[in-house]
């Protein structure tokens, strides 16, 4: 619980740090100073990074639409690995620009050893592939003068197979490279 509010809270800093930033547009004749432009103008189009959680995870994003983006993740952690595909709709926050929240559904597919099962359920039947079925519900800051974007959510799941179920421990903090 601690390592949630740690990320929020560096998330926040970071957004209302770049909140403030100022972008100049210059004419022929004068310069003019003006707060940064909504986001509702697509800022970037591909993001390529990590998110971090419980293990660490390669994520990649692409907007297919200007609200509208997918995103897979590749998890790796020493219990096996697991690959999210995620479809998110973003919708703006006022008055905070490059700041968005989004939600969305998807799909894992889960490759787990007997020893991540075993710490958590006790019934020695946890090694195997499952699949399940995913929502996501985040914050995304692009920032405005760097290709940087950042990250947060949450992942809830319903997996599916024996002593599987609702998993409520999934998503993470993201720093992704960004491509127009």
């Amino acid at each position: 619980m601690k390592k949630l509010f740690m990320i929020i809270g560096i998330a926040g800093l970071l957004a209302s740090a770049g909140a403030n930033a100022q972008t100049t547009t210059t004419t022929t004749t004068t310069t003019v100073r003006t707060t940064n432009p909504s986001f509702s103008d697509q800022s970037y189009r591909t993001a390529l990074g990590i998110k971090i959680w419980d293990g660490v995870g390669v994520s990649l994003k692409h907007f297919v639409a200007p609200t509208h983006a997918v995103e897979g993740i590749g998890y790796f952690w020493n219990h096996g690995f697991r690959f999210t595909g995620l479809y998110e709709f973003h919708f703006d926050i006022a008055n905070a620009p490059g700041l968005k929240w989004y939600v969305g559904p998807g799909a894992h597919v889960g490759f787990y050893d007997d020893h991540y099962y075993d710490d958590r359920y006790f019934d020695g039947n946890g090694s195997g592939t499952y699949v399940g079925i995913d929502g996501v519900l985040g914050l995304d800051y692009k920032f405005a003068d760097i290709p940087l974007n950042l990250s947060l959510d949450w992942q809830p799941s319903f997996e599916f197979g024996d002593s599987r179920g609702f998993i409520g421990s999934w998503g993470g903090f993201g720093i992704r490279y960004t491509l127009k």
